[in-house]
C-alpha cells in the first residue's frame, strides 16, 4: 500500500512542476494564456428616490 501511495506522490509533484513549467515554458511555443481584452460599455439605470 505505501509503494501505490509513494508512486501516487512523485507523480502529483511531476505533474504539478510539468504544469508550472508549462506556464513559464508555453508562451515561447505558440500558447497564449493571456484574458482577451476589450472595453465593454453597458448602460446601467440607477433607481434612486
Amino acid at each position: 500500500m505505501s509503494r501505490i501511495f509513494k508512486l501516487l506522490v512523485y507523480l502529483i509533484i511531476l505533474g504539478a512542476i510539468g504544469l508550472v513549467g508549462y506556464a513559464y515554458v508555453g508562451p515561447f511555443f505558440g500558447a497564449d494564456f493571456s484574458a482577451p481584452q476589450s472595453e465593454v460599455r453597458v448602460p446601467v439605470t440607477l433607481d434612486a428616490n
